[in-house]
């Protein structure tokens, strides 16, 4: 009988082991699975390793690295633009060629900087020869970007471009049509205008996407310059 009994205590010990262990397993795959939602950081970062090993779709055969976006992860402005260009692709970062030196002039001119901001773009690899992404490749990078806007909560959206506004709302409406006043993605204003590379090539438009700025620094409470005829041209040679 002894030896019945010292097998059972065995037993006992044993399950008793095993159920410790599962549920101390459990416990840390619970805690891998659901780090802190409070912590922005933690989740962009976790969000721009998942970006960085995304192979989606075809540029990620060609791209030198992704580009994730850059700024301050608590701003209330955000500006969306199209997909990195050479140099975005070789810095990894957004917005740092000539189209990124007059998105920086605009930032100035409304009284911030660009660490006031969060900048990135709908897609996030270059395509090829700098061209216009394709349906399917906005398509595959949306769930990326409307988890970066779901992280950062920005206050404001300014949509740089037809890509951005596809990528938001799915239209392919014309910017021309589009611009100068406010739409509404989840609760968060955005301002589609134009694209600083557009204004580079057609720098007319820099006095529309000027109002349209103005319509935003409004929004966000920052000082607007008075909307006097003497004051026009020196606001628009501004950015």
């Amino acid at each position: 009988m002894s030896k019945y009994v010292e097998i059972w205590d065995e037993i006992r010990s044993y399950l008793d082991f095993a159920e410790k262990s599962f549920f101390w397993e459990e416990k840390i795959q619970v805690t891998q699975k659901n780090p802190d939602d409070g912590d922005i950081t933690v989740r962009i970062n976790i969000l721009k390793k998942k970006i960085e090993s995304c192979t989606r779709c075809s540029l990620n055969l060609n791209r030198k690295q992704t580009v994730f976006g850059a700024g301050n992860v608590n701003a209330e402005l955000l500006f969306i633009g199209e997909a990195p260009g050479e140099e975005e692709d070789i810095q990894g970062l957004p917005f740092v060629g000539r189209a990124g030196k007059l998105l920086t002039d605009i930032i100035t001119a409304m009284g911030l900087r660009r660490d006031d901001v969060f900048i990135c773009n709908a897609v996030k690899c270059r395509p090829p020869d700098n061209r216009t992404p394709t349906d399917e490749e906005i398509l595959l990078c949306n769930p990326y970007l409307k988890e970066q806007i779901e992280i950062i909560k920005p206050k404001i959206i300014v949509a740089l471009g037809a890509v951005s506004v596809r990528a938001l709302f799915k239209s392919k409406e014309s910017i021309f049509a589009l611009r100068g006043r406010f739409l509404n993605f989840n609760g968060i204003k955005v301002m589609p205008t134009f694209h600083p590379g557009f204004l580079l090539r057609n720098p007319t438009y820099k006095k529309h996407t000027w109002q349209d700025i103005k319509l935003v620094m409004k929004e966000m409470n920052l000082p607007v310059p008075e909307n006097k005829e003497k004051n026009k041209k020196q606001e628009v040679n501004s950015i």
